[in-house]
């Protein structure tokens, strides 16, 4: 049946259709990234598959602009367009978790504060994110990197499963044995090729983890770099730990003479048993004077939502990200130079490391393009104040580019900005070929554009 008004699609779905001059519009249009303005012309609330099916199949037809949103947190605002639609996953949320198998299935608005809170009851966790409010599904099909990387892998590294809906309207199933190719696609090629409705992952036993950032003196920058290119060469691979600088925020185990100002930062995570985590904590405590921690066991979940003060709905963002191979003296001479002008305490960059379980997999294994490197870096600027955006921009684009003759030509696509566009054949890096030609197979037309796109 041809759909030709949004009161009819209304007529179809079982969520809610929203357009402009709906009570609801004004919301339904906003994403997590305050910078974007975008006026779609309908917004859909999927329900369930088969309204998904009929929204890809009404945006396909007549021709519209067709945007994905989960948890909205993607930096371009890909969750959201001019004039055309947007499925929004926010009523679909299940997570169904099978200790026995040790998997969980989420269907595709899941953030991965339900999926935690789901899975922690069973003393199972999988990669996540590090903001609890960020969509489990554009996470994992750009990659997924979390705390728990070096240990278990990505996030999509632990993808056993996926429903699809094609470019065509039709559900497929993908995993390693069913739409194989589409499967191997979806791990790293982002949304390129369909609908994720729902997503199955491997868990793993994690309940409680011994965690917390600790901060030194700026000017002890240099030397906690160092220490830490050594260190996570060979850390056991239950420790996720990154280096970051970060303004202190306004918080009670922070001295209240020190609030606002600059520090370099190490954030770790110890996923091993929490009572060796002292223990573990040592080196982070003997490479210099830790001047303010919040440090000890904590249950997982706790971890993911620990920086959502820093980054609310709403807040203005602009990103830059390189994958790193090695962390050289000259990288990091550009990081002590760049890092200590954050603009403000919700601007920092991270260092995050992709070693351990990551190099273990095969760089044609996945989509994921970048096996052999070591690092993936992220430097983000962030306000609720428009006034800031001319200087938080020219921070990130300042950082990343005296980093980037020591980074790798591709970046991770989750930290990839509007601007960005061309990059993303080394984004993709050697694995870009293959996923074109999965691309030409799945969406010749390239209803789904609206992502790092790669373009058949």
């Amino acid at each position: 049946m041809s759909i030709k008004t949004p009161s009819e699609l209304r007529e179809l779905v079982r969520g809610d259709v929203i357009v402009e001059g709906d009570s609801g519009y004004e919301e339904a249009r906003s994403v997590h990234n305050g910078m974007i303005d975008r006026r779609p012309a309908v917004i859909v609330r999927v329900m369930n598959a088969g309204d998904v099916m009929t929204t890809i199949n009404y945006a396909r037809d007549y021709g519209l602009e067709l945007s994905v949103r989960g948890g909205g947190h993607s930096g371009p605002g890909f969750g959201t367009n001019d004039g055309g639609v947007v499925i929004d996953f926010s009523q679909m949320r299940g997570v169904r978790v099978d200790p026995a198998l040790r998997t969980a299935r989420a269907e595709g608005g899941t953030t991965w504060g339900d999926f935690n809170a789901a899975t922690h009851a069973f003393g199972l966790a999988t990669t996540g994110g590090i903001i609890s409010t960020t969509g489990i599904a554009g996470l994992t099909l750009g990659g997924g990197i979390g705390y728990l990387t070096r240990g278990v892998g990505l996030s999509l590294d632990n993808l056993v499963s996926a429903d699809v809906v094609t470019a065509d309207g039709k559900m497929v199933f993908a995993s390693e044995d069913e739409n194989a190719d589409l499967f191997w696609a979806i791990r790293g090629g982002g949304g390129n090729f369909g609908v994720c409705t729902s997503l199955e992952y491997k868990l793993h036993p994690v309940q409680n983890v011994y965690w917390g950032p600790m901060f030194y003196e700026v000017e002890e920058a240099e030397n906690i770099f160092k220490f830490y290119r050594e260190y996570i060469k060979d850390a056991p691979e239950e420790m996720g730990a990154f280096p970051a600088f970060q303004i202190a925020p306004p918080l009670p185990f922070i001295p209240e003479d020190r609030h606002g100002d600059m520090f370099v930062a190490i954030v770790a995570c110890w996923s091993g048993d929490p009572a060796e985590g002292e223990r573990q904590f040592k080196a982070f405590h003997e490479v210099a004077e830790v001047k303010a921690e919040m440090v000890g066991p904590v249950p997982y979940p706790a971890i993911n939502a620990a920086f959502d003060g820093l980054f609310p709905t709403g807040i203005r963002q602009y990103w830059k990200g390189n994958f790193v191979k090695e962390l050289t003296d000259e990288a990091i001479a550009a990081h002590v130079e760049h890092g200590p002008n954050a603009p403000n305490a919700s601007s920092t960059m991270h260092l995050y490391p992709i070693n351990g379980a990551c190099h273990r997999v095969a760089s044609d294994a996945t989509a994921f393009g970048h096996r052999d490197s070591n690092f993936s870096m992220v430097v983000i600027a962030a306000s609720p104040d428009p006034a800031d955006d001319e200087i938080n921009t020219k921070w990130v684009r300042d950082y990343s580019d005296a980093l980037a003759p020591h980074s790798e030509a591709g970046g991770y696509i989750n930290f990839m900005d509007d601007d960005d566009t061309d990059r993303v054949r080394a984004n993709y890096g050697d694995n870009y070929d293959r996923l074109l030609s999965i691309k030409r197979t799945y969406d010749p037309d390239n209803l789904f554009r609206v992502n790092q796109n790669i373009a058949p």
